[in-house]
């Protein structure tokens, strides 16, 4: 029987180590590449990319918080004048087609951009929102048609400054079962949903 060289089966073993760790490394860095890859995708990108024919928000609790996520890029995110216009459109088909006769899309994104200029100028940025708990979604009948009434509070950021903003939403359900904003008003101090 040969008697095996030991140099040989030492390199051997070397050469299967470098190879495992060589792997582990691989498979953890394409990890992270991939994971950082999801995380390029911006805000304003993730939002812009819902197709709301094929995924509408079920309920009016998840209609409001898609329109906030909407509501805090307009007032908080970067982005191009062209994803502006996408947002602004996207924001109006969340709307009650009563709240969008009220304005033209052209006068809508002109009321939009002189908001977003004082916010900006003020160094005003929305940083959060919080959305009525489900439980106290009121949904009724009345005339016809199917409303609800929900809350949602914007957290306002004003340098080192933050003040809550709470509004109150009313929808309506329309032809196609989808809930839209029919319209929002802020709430004083003392009403509401506290």
């Amino acid at each position: 029987m040969k008697r095996k060289n030991p140099a040989r089966v030492i390199i051997v073993f070397v050469v299967l180590a470098i190879a495992v760790v060589g792997l582990f490394f691989y498979i953890s860095n394409r990890s992270k590449m991939v994971a950082e890859g999801k995380q390029q995708m911006s805000v304003v990108s993730q939002i812009l990319s819902r197709n709301l024919e094929t995924n509408y928000p079920p309920t009016p609790k998840e209609v409001l918080k898609f329109y906030s996520e909407i509501t805090q890029c307009f007032y908080g995110e970067n982005y191009t004048d062209e994803e502006l216009v996408k947002l602004a459109t996207l924001s109006r088909e969340l709307f009650d087609a009563e709240l969008v006769a009220n304005q033209t899309d052209e006068q809508y994104l002109s009321a939009l951009k002189m908001d977003i200029a004082t916010w900006k100028k003020d160094g005003k940025v929305i940083s959060s929102y919080s959305v009525s708990a489900s439980t106290d979604v009121q949904e009724y009948s009345y005339d016809g048609f199917e409303w609800a009434q929900l809350y949602c509070i914007y957290t306002v950021r004003m340098g080192t400054n933050v003040a809550p903003i709470q509004e109150h939403f009313i929808m309506r359900k329309d032809e196609k079962g989808h809930w839209k904003i029919l319209g929002w008003k802020p709430v004083e101090s003392g009403e509401g949903n506290e």
